[in-house]
C-alpha cells in the first residue's frame, strides 16, 4: 500500500493552502507577499527629480568655480607677461654702458629727464641719495627677454 500512495500521478496533487491566500506570480505583486518581505513603496518621482537636480547644480557649480580659478590664474599670468614686456621695452630703450650677460641681475633706473639707465649698481648701494629713481631689478634670460625680479611698488 505504501507503494500505491507514492505512485500517485502529479496531476492529482492538491495544494493544501487556500487558493485565495496564494499568489500564482508573487514576484509581480506591488507589495511584499510574506511577513518577512521588504516593504515596497511607490517612488516619489518629485523627490527623485529634486535630488537629481540638486546634485546636478552642485556638480556644475563646482566645475564653474574651477574654471573661474583657472581664468583668474590666466589673467594674472597675462598681466605678468604684459608687465614683463613693458619693463623689457624700457630696458632696451635704456642707456647701457656695458653688454648685459645672460643670467645676471641688473637694475633699471629713470633719470629726472625721463630717460632710462641700466646699471649693475643696486638701489641700496647708492647710499641715502641715489642719483636716479629706481624702476626695477631685472635678469637677462636666454631668450633675451628680461625677468622682473623686483619692481618699485
Amino acid at each position: 500500500m505504501e507503494k500505491k500512495e507514492q505512485e500517485q500521478p502529479a496531476d492529482n496533487w492538491r495544494n493544501p493552502i487556500d487558493k485565495d491566500k496564494v499568489a500564482e506570480n508573487p514576484h509581480l505583486l506591488p507589495y511584499a507577499h510574506t511577513v518577512g518581505g521588504v516593504p515596497i513603496k511607490p517612488i516619489d518621482r518629485g523627490k527623485v527629480k529634486g535630488r537629481a537636480v540638486t546634485a546636478m547644480y552642485k556638480q556644475t557649480d563646482m566645475q564653474l568655480a574651477q574654471i573661474r580659478q583657472q581664468i583668474e590664474l590666466l589673467a594674472q599670468q597675462a598681466h605678468r607677461i604684459q608687465r614683463r614686456i613693458a619693463i623689457s621695452e624700457q630696458v632696451y630703450q635704456a642707456e647701457m654702458n656695458f653688454e648685459p650677460l645672460i643670467g645676471f641681475t641688473y637694475h633699471l633706473y629713470q633719470r629726472s629727464n625721463g630717460s632710462f639707465v641700466l646699471s649693475m649698481v643696486a638701489p641700496r648701494e647708492w647710499g641715502p641719495n641715489p642719483p636716479y629713481k629706481f624702476v626695477a631689478t631685472v635678469e637677462l634670460l636666454a631668450d633675451h627677454t628680461w625677468e622682473v625680479l623686483e619692481e618699485k611698488g
